[in-house]
């Protein structure tokens, strides 16, 4: 079961869809695909580049709530109406939202304005507790929204994963700038104000490191079995320019290992090689890494990052040297997509309206 006892049965679904499916396929995930493209941008009801290369849309679709607040777009111009819309549109559709969130430092500066004891001082007590309490309020108010639309409106199951990379130096809540104890207390205050006092009972707790080398590191910043549902690894290191993809499978091996040893999902959520260089990068280094061992495979989905231009971006587009390769990949046995997904939640509504 979820961590939250309350959660909707429709949450509650997705949750036992994970575990269920974990030995099997492994899903396919792409950031912001629904917004953009490498060639196109604004808003289309249901556009990616995955399907205009392959015939076939991601299964799960990542979002990331970064800059909420007062600005209509997110970090990356993302419109948050837009978003919400998309992310109803995936539940109608059967599939799956991931929600990260790239926070503004709430001592000055964004995501990546580190040096600060952010994290203290927005801990019960601390000098940013009232900020930090202000914009959960603000993220609740946006998820309450995220609903099927009419009749019913059901809340549409979301997986959120904050604070994300924490074993890495580049973001305000990373290791050097936290201690174990501060990010633990962090991550249950941040549950506990949006599952109880907000009252929002569709999510799924995801805590993701960046590369590490042993369980013991990868549970060092871990706050505890009753906060988390699934645990994510990001990994563009072990598939990037300096690629060991026996790396990514012995690092997916010991992940899911932990899951399982806890009764939880294992996912990779994210990974990529930017840009794509590499003609064969999905089936001889992606899946691969992935199939090399049994236990590895049991990962639920893997998602790589978004699609902004030709320079930066993380799956193939129509004419991209690796676009053939990709085909193969989402054909394979083993990848499933969004039309290749069986019925998750129950009973869900054929609505949708902003």
């Amino acid at each position: 079961m979820p961590i939250d006892p309350d959660a909707t049965p429709e949450t509650s679904a997705l949750y036992d869809f994970l575990r269920r499916s974990a030995p099997g396929p492994t899903l396919f995930g792409h950031q912001d695909a629904l917004a953009y493209g490498v060639s196109w941008k604004g808003f289309h009801e249901f556009r990616t580049d995955v399907h205009d290369v392959s015939g076939h849309h991601p299964a799960v679709f990542g979002w990331d709530i970064g800059k909420i607040g007062p600005r209509p777009s997110n970090l990356d111009l993302v419109n948050f109406r837009h978003m919400r819309f998309w992310m109803r549109e995936v539940y109608r559709r059967g599939g799956i939202n991931t929600v990260s969130w790239h926070a503004n430092n709430f001592m000055g500066g964004d995501a990546w304005a580190v040096g600060t004891p952010t994290v203290a001082a927005i801990l019960p007590g601390g000098s940013h507790h009232q900020a930090y309490r202000d914009k959960l309020e603000l993220i609740a108010g946006f998820l309450q929204k995220v609903t099927s639309g009419p009749p019913d409106y059901t809340p549409v199951p979301i997986i959120f994963r904050p604070f994300h990379e924490h074993t890495g130096s580049w973001f305000w809540w990373g290791k050097p700038y936290a201690s174990a104890a501060q990010y633990k207390a962090l991550w249950r205050f941040t549950v506990a104000y949006l599952r109880d006092e907000q009252a929002l009972h569709h999510l799924l707790w995801c805590y993701s490191t960046d590369i590490v080398d042993d369980e013991a590191e990868y549970l060092e910043y871990y706050p505890g079995d009753d906060y988390v549902d699934i645990l994510g690894l990001d990994d563009y290191h072990d598939l990037g320019e300096q690629e060991n993809t026996q790396e990514l499978t012995d690092r997916l091996g010991m992940l899911v290992r932990i899951a399982e040893s806890k009764g939880k999902v294992a996912a990779l959520t994210e990974t990529g090689y930017e840009a794509v260089p590499k003609a064969d990068w999905w089936t001889e280094s992606l899946l691969k890494s992935i199939l090399a061992d049994p236990v590895a495979s049991r990962i639920a989905w893997v998602l790589v990052w978004r699609n902004d231009n030709v320079k930066h971006h993380y799956a193939p587009y129509p004419g991209h040297s690796s676009a053939a390769d990709f085909q193969r990949f989402a054909e394979d046995p083993h990848v499933w997509m969004l039309d290749e997904l069986p019925v998750i939640y129950p009973d869900r509504s054929s609505g949708i309206s902003w």
